[in-house]
């Protein structure tokens, strides 16, 4: 396992998640790229990306999802292995399958929460999604609150 990719939420406590990626990047001494997949500009039909708040909104939460990646990245790079984060937009479960395919990722780390039934009848499950998918093996880390 040369290469894994961390699915990261950024939003949520993902210690666990870490300690679990660091102890297998070490055994298999693999490339860990931690991606976040943004949320796309919202479209509204007629108009552009929306009024420049909003757009000084987005762009700051941007840069400081990069920042945190950056953070986890220099982390790993401190315990002495390759490490890189990656920041896109798009459709989360359809953008990790891409991005594990274009990096010729060998395994999928990804941390889960369990969420109430309103939760996941609207939104679904990313893991759930990534698992359904993903032609490469895929570990779920259970995260608690």
């Amino acid at each position: 396992m040369k290469n894994i990719l961390v699915p990261l939420n950024l939003n949520e406590n993902e210690h666990l998640l870490m300690e679990k990626v660091l102890e297998l990047a070490r055994a298999f001494h693999s490339k860990v790229w931690f991606l976040h997949v943004a949320e796309p500009e919202p479209e509204f039909v007629g108009f552009g990306v929306g009024p420049q708040y909003v757009r000084n909104s987005m762009a700051q939460e941007l840069r400081k999802e990069h920042r945190l990646l950056e953070q986890y990245s220099e982390k790993f790079k401190k315990e002495g292995l390759e490490s890189q984060g990656i920041l896109i937009k798009g459709a989360t479960v359809e953008a990790i399958l891409e991005k594990s395919k274009k990096l010729g990722i060998d395994l999928i780390i990804t941390g889960h929460h369990e969420h109430n039934f309103a939760y996941k009848a609207f939104f679904g499950s990313v893991a759930s999604g990534v698992i359904k998918k993903a032609n490469i093996p895929v570990l779920i880390v259970p995260l608690q609150d």
